[in-house]
């Protein structure tokens, strides 16, 4: 690398200091480190060709996308792929690395250019999860995948069984005859418990059952709604209780 840069990680060497300590990781090798967080808006001002993080950012979204995958199957080995893959995807999403890396306060040791600075580059979504996966990227160079997988870990682990109930939630029927079938090889049954109030105004009050045992209920304006209330019910004992 240019000298210009080994200049560079000494002007910077309390900010790269305190982004390792957030982290909980110190590279051996600190101009990777360096690289991770050079914009390459910084690297045309200062005439560093091809030094800035882009090609950090490409591998770090296969090391994420792996390290999680891993995560995943091995927390919920019960889901299919299709739901894995959708849970991944919902955390691997540009403002969703954003978000993680607002976290690690990534965004104080970013090298912008002038352009960039003055139009808020440290606060756009693209530039955050970009540099998210460069910091990745280079830890993975750096310290080899067990190191990644640490660092994912810490950062995503506490968020799993939220991805995973917001898309179980988001069509509970489904969900919980995915869920029986799976573990059991047969699905819920649902039952119409009560029909109350008059003609324009009804009330569907519904059971959701397995093998004669109330999982859940649910009591809507119609059955089709009063079923999936049922199913949500029993998702979250079924979740809640590890069953």
């Amino acid at each position: 690398m240019p000298s210009t840069q080994t200049a560079l990680l000494q002007d910077h060497e309390t900010s790269l200091n305190t982004l390792q300590a957030r982290i909980s990781y110190h590279f051996a090798d600190q101009q990777l480190l360096l690289r991770a967080l050079i914009h390459s808006s910084f690297a045309f001002e200062h005439l560093y060709v091809g030094q800035h993080n882009e090609t950090l950012e490409f591998l770090g979204d296969s090391v994420l996308d792996l390290t999680l995958g891993s995560m995943l199957i091995t927390r919920y080995p019960e889901l299919r792929e299709g739901k894995l893959t959708r849970i991944r995807a919902a955390m691997v999403n540009e403002h969703w690395l954003a978000g993680m890396a607002k976290d690690i306060q990534l965004d104080r040791h970013l090298l912008l250019g002038r352009g960039e600075e003055s139009s808020g580059g440290r606060e756009k979504s693209s530039i955050l999860s970009s540099a998210y996966e460069a910091l990745l990227g280079a830890m993975y160079l750096d310290g080899g995948y067990d190191t990644a997988l640490a660092f994912v870990r810490r950062q995503f682990e506490g968020h799993l069984n939220t991805q995973r109930d917001n898309l179980l939630m988001s069509d509970p029927k489904s969900a919980l005859q995915e869920f029986l079938q799976d573990r059991h090889n047969e699905g819920p049954v649902y039952t119409l418990l009560t029909q109350d109030g008059p003609a324009h105004a009804r009330v569907f009050t519904v059971c959701a059952a397995f093998h004669g045992e109330e999982l859940g209920r649910g009591q809507a304006g119609s059955k089709k709604a009063a079923e999936q209330l049922a199913a949500r019910s029993a998702l979250a004992r079924l979740l809640g209780t590890g069953q």
